[in-house]
């Protein structure tokens, strides 16, 4: 899948919001700037968030609650993770059970980590187009690709 601009990132983020559900695990991959808080942004505004949403870099978790959004979401930014240990002590996986998460830079975590997880990761083009590959476990069967 190609991203061509920031809509196409924010675009892709609401499409995802239509087909999200409560224990879901979105994994958001790539470099610096390659979208991927775009596409968070993108998906949380489709579930109903007024304004922006922040950058979760130096929160690392950046929770969302009814009314605000239609369900649950916590937003996780992993950047600072230096060892996937710390990880644990934010609860992730117990939060998960009544949450969707949506997690940018999870490949600091172990390998093993939400083998259930849509993993999308981007990479930039020297001309700056993204382009997105999926991870698609069974969990994501028939809601992904996107329609």
């Amino acid at each position: 899948m190609v991203l061509a601009s920031l809509e196409a990132a924010l675009g892709l983020g609401a499409k995802l919001a239509a087909i999200v559900r409560a224990g879901d695990v979105i994994a958001l991959s790539g470099p610096l700037g390659a979208g991927k808080t775009s596409i968070a942004r993108g998906l949380l505004a489709a579930l109903g968030l007024e304004g922006e949403a922040p950058s979760p870099s130096f929160a690392i978790v950046q929770p969302y609650d009814p009314p605000e959004v239609r369900l649950p979401v916590l937003h996780v930014d992993l950047y600072r993770i230096d060892d996937p240990s710390e990880a644990e002590e934010l609860g992730l996986d117990d939060a998960r059970s009544d949450s969707l998460l949506l997690v940018e830079w999870p490949e600091r975590l172990d390998e093993g980590a939400w083998h259930d997880a849509l993993w999308l990761t981007l990479e930039v083009a020297p001309d700056g187009v993204r382009a997105l590959t999926a991870r698609v476990p069974a969990a994501w069967e028939g809601r992904w690709p996107l329609i």
